[in-house]
């Protein structure tokens, strides 16, 4: 297969095999593996790779509640990986990642609970084999986890019709009869939700909602050594599906990363931007910069390339980032020692405007 990005229980599937091989732990009713099978997937140990870089008490907590009947909340900074915890937790938890409500203002009850086949409705009327299922009835009715992203984006009557799936653990379908016209919750049924704090406000979920979740804060990475080995062995990843037949250089992307982490505030020597600084960003740069070395040039990406992809990065919806991020190259890149960073000095001609 020739996936851009395949879900993890996919990119995965050997390491999943050879825990549910090996687990003797207990298991909550409905899961796959234990608790402690789950947790050494996401954080790893003993052959079973790394792949959540972050606190694992943090693992531990929303492993727990997930076993309970509260549904847990994942909440922070955009570009934290809170996406990325949760689709690790539901492969490990119900073997598929891939039962997920993408929340929005356009998001409707259908896209959450079900719809109809309207050619067979209007053939047969309303019958099981007319329904459509969406991913909480899905869930529901298989006993999977099933992933809500970005919540907040909701209006907040479409949040609310959660309100009975959560607490009842029962979707009624009132157009069915009988034993089709309720859908009881199976063991291992539950929900991750994500909601990232640059939203808050947008659309504020009720007391109600709020008491059916236990809420988890997901923090961005404190250490330098570990964000580096993150965008390191990411960006390597995506260039190598890229195409890309050579590994990022390790002192542009301390270039990279030193200033994504001070223009975000970390340290606060100079101007923070407004806009997201994260590290899911930092990836993204590292690999537009790859690209641009190898596809332009025939060779890994320079600092100076690092301008360019900095540009569409920093000035999304604040012309007043641009004009922080060219203080930024004039002020602070010459302070700093390295072939690099003289680079990055050099090419501050590239920024736009």
């Amino acid at each position: 297969m020739n996936l851009q990005r395949p879900p993890t229980e996919i990119r995965y599937a050997d390491e999943l095999a050879t825990l549910r091989a090996t687990d003797t732990d207990p298991r909550p009713p409905g899961w796959a593996l234990s608790l402690a099978a789950a947790r050494r997937f996401i954080v790893g140990d003993n052959g079973i790779s790394r792949k959540f870089v972050g606190d694992p008490s943090l693992v531990d907590r929303a492993l727990v509640t997930l076993a309970t009947s509260r549904g847990l909340m994942l909440v922070g900074e955009p570009g934290t990986a809170k996406s990325l915890l949760s689709e690790l937790i539901a492969a490990a938890v119900s073997g598929e990642s891939t039962l997920t409500v993408q929340g929005g203002a356009a998001t409707t009850e259908d896209q959450i609970k079900y719809s109809w086949n309207y050619a067979l409705l209007v053939a047969e009327g309303p019958t099981p084999r007319s329904l459509v299922p969406a991913p909480m009835l899905r869930g529901m009715a298989e006993g999977k986890l099933v992933r809500f992203e970005e919540i907040t984006r909701c209006p907040l009557e479409v949040q609310d019709c959660m309100l009975s799936l959560l607490s009842e653990r029962v979707l009624a379908i009132p157009e069915l009869t009988g034993a089709d016209g309720m859908v009881f919750a199976q063991a291992g049924f539950n929900v991750i939700a994500t909601a990232n704090t640059r939203d808050r406000g947008v659309n504020e979920m009720s007391a109600a909602l709020k008491r059916r979740f236990n809420f988890e804060t997901v923090f961005p990475i404190p250490d330098f050594d570990t964000e580096l080995g993150l965008v390191e062995q990411e960006a390597a990843r995506l260039l190598e599906q890229s195409g890309v037949e050579i590994a990022p250089r390790r002192d542009v992307l301390e270039v990279l990363v030193t200033a994504f982490r001070e223009l975000r505030g970390d340290g606060g020597q100079v101007d923070r931007l407004s806009t997201v600084m994260s590290t899911a960003e930092a990836v993204s740069v590292a690999h537009a910069v790859g690209l641009r070395g190898w596809y332009l040039r025939g060779e890994a990406g320079t600092a100076a390339d690092i301008v360019e992809c900095l540009a569409g990065t920093a000035a999304k919806d604040n012309a007043d980032d641009l004009a922080r991020l060219r203080r930024y190259l004039e002020q602070q890149a010459p302070r700093r020692h390295g072939q690099q960073w003289q680079a990055l000095h050099a090419a501050r001609h590239l920024l736009p405007g």
